[in-house]
């Protein structure tokens, strides 16, 4: 049974599909009939009660499907989360055996970061159980154009300033993704002259079968091996974004990133390469202290990298992709300039939290990776006293170890990687001393809990000095999750001052 307008407007959710003629894309309506006719009366497992399958769930028994909640949680652990899906027609199997019975439904709705090779979801693969996911069905349902964003670094400051510019232009424009905000639920709202910008992860890609308009892929390196077997399944799952492209997409995709450039060889859509070191035949790039356009027959100036209020070279490289989405979807350079010119950058993204006997305090929670600690580092002159550490992600801390001994006057680290992350550093000063005879190797302090590591941070800075919390290992060790570490760093300094 199909559904009218005011049905489809009447369901609260929704998802996204691409589309590569803006004039005459499907309207949602249709979208919306053709998935709820695949779905209707189908046995469908939704592996994960959280925050992106709540919409999965609400929509699926708005489709008709016969639908089961699975998670590893009991009914008291959930508590309020489950408050939120009474009244459904749903059942629910919680607990240790929440994967029983896998290989009997119909479909799977896996939850993001749930692994794949998981022994019962394997089994149900195997077994023909048909996957999914919530972005999946955002993309499937979407009836605008969707820009995806993903990489290893900076997808969080792209995607939002991609909003941003798109805003300022004029532009109906909906955010959401692996940035926080799943967008299923506000689907309903969106039209075929809006756009969808979606922050994506590894854990989202990996078994799309659909890809974005406009694919981004800012940079590729080793991140996630906690999760991934090998780090060619992570750029394997990364390169997803622009696999399923087609002659009348455009893949932006950063010139400067070895693995990144050998993903472009092999895509069938138009690639749009950005760079800082050289000047490619269609792209953008910078010539001096300028930000260059050159697509087609066009070549201008965009902006001025003196227009880039946020520190650091790699978010030169973000603006680049950036400025690549607003050329290819017609945004006036003005805009663009004006945005840039009041962006400070995301929380807990090289934050200035404060000063204190001419001592600045940055916020870098969100480094949860070696080459994001590297990329805050480089953003700075000044002598650092840094504090890294925290969730071991099976990350190789080598090339971290050498900006640390180029950048960092004090090291000051904490939680499961603090051993690690010192023993590369000791490394690297064995090396170069076995090269030069000597270096001016960092104080290096190990601490117990991350309240005395602030706390001993401040207390080994001097004036001048910038004490910068870029841990390079995610948080689970000690907290939730990169927010709620940042938010207590800040809570410490803000005592301090």
């Amino acid at each position: 049974m199909s559904v009218s307008a005011n049905d489809a407007k009447s369901n609260t959710l929704r998802s996204g599909a691409r589309r590569k003629d803006f004039t005459g894309c499907p309207d949602f309506v249709s979208r919306y009939n053709t998935v709820v006719e695949r779905l209707r009366g189908k046995s469908v497992a939704v592996v994960g009660v959280g925050v992106s399958n709540l919409p999965v769930i609400r929509f699926l028994a708005g489709a008709g499907a016969k639908v089961t909640a699975c998670d590893r949680k009991t009914r008291e652990e959930l508590g309020a989360t489950l408050e939120k899906l009474s009244g459904l027609p749903i059942e629910f199997r919680l607990g240790p055996d929440y994967l029983g019975g896998l290989n009997k439904f119909d479909m799977m709705f896996l939850t993001p970061g749930i692994p794949r090779d998981i022994p019962q979801i394997a089994a149900a693969r195997a077994a023909g159980v048909e996957e999914s996911s919530e972005i999946q069905l955002f993309f499937e349902l979407c009836p605008s154009p969707i820009v995806g964003i993903t990489g290893s670094d900076g997808k969080t400051t792209t995607t939002t300033l991609v909003g941003k510019v798109l805003e300022a232009s004029g532009k109906r424009v909906f955010v959401g993704g692996n940035i926080g905000n799943p967008l299923l639920e506000q689907v309903d709202h969106i039209t075929p002259d809006a756009v969808a910008v979606l922050e994506l992860s590894s854990f989202q890609l990996q078994a799309m079968t659909v890809s974005p308009h406009i694919g981004v892929i800012l940079n590729i390196y080793p991140n996630h091996m906690d999760y991934h077997r090998s780090m060619q399944e992570y750029i394997d799952a990364k390169a997803n974004i622009i696999s399923h492209q087609e002659p009348g997409d455009f893949a932006v995709l950063n010139q400067d990133n070895e693995v990144v450039r050998d993903i472009g060889e092999r895509c069938r859509s138009r690639r749009i390469f950005f760079t800082r070191r050289a000047e490619p035949e269609e792209g953008v790039f910078v010539r001096g202290e300028e930000i260059w356009i050159r697509l087609g027959a066009r070549e201008e100036v965009a902006c001025l990298k003196g227009d880039i209020r946020i520190p650091g070279e790699h978010n030169v490289e973000n603006v680049l992709a950036v400025t690549a989405v607003a050329a290819l979807l017609d945004v006036e350079l003005g805009v663009l300039r004006d945005v840039l010119r009041e962006f400070k950058g995301i929380e807990h993204r090289l934050e200035l939290v404060g000063e204190l006997g001419g001592v600045r305090f940055y916020d870098d929670s969100i480094a949860t990776t070696p080459s994001r600690a590297i990329a805050g580092l480089r953003a700075f002159k000044e002598p650092v006293i840094l504090i890294a550490g925290g969730y071991d992600k099976k990350l190789p801390f080598d090339e971290f170890a050498e900006v640390v001994l180029d950048r960092v006057k004090v090291l000051v680290l904490v939680g499961d990687t603090a051993g690690q992350i010192e023993a590369a550093v000791r490394r690297a000063m064995s090396s170069r001393d076995g090269a030069s005879g000597s270096i001016l190797a960092p104080t290096i302090f190990r601490c117990g809990d991350f309240d005395e590591a602030v706390l001993r941070a401040a207390r080994s800075a001097a004036p001048g000095d910038v004490v910068l919390l870029s841990p390079a290992c995610a948080s689970f060790d000690m907290f939730k999750d990169y927010k709620e570490r940042g938010r207590r760093f800040k809570e410490i300094v803000s005592s301090l001052i």
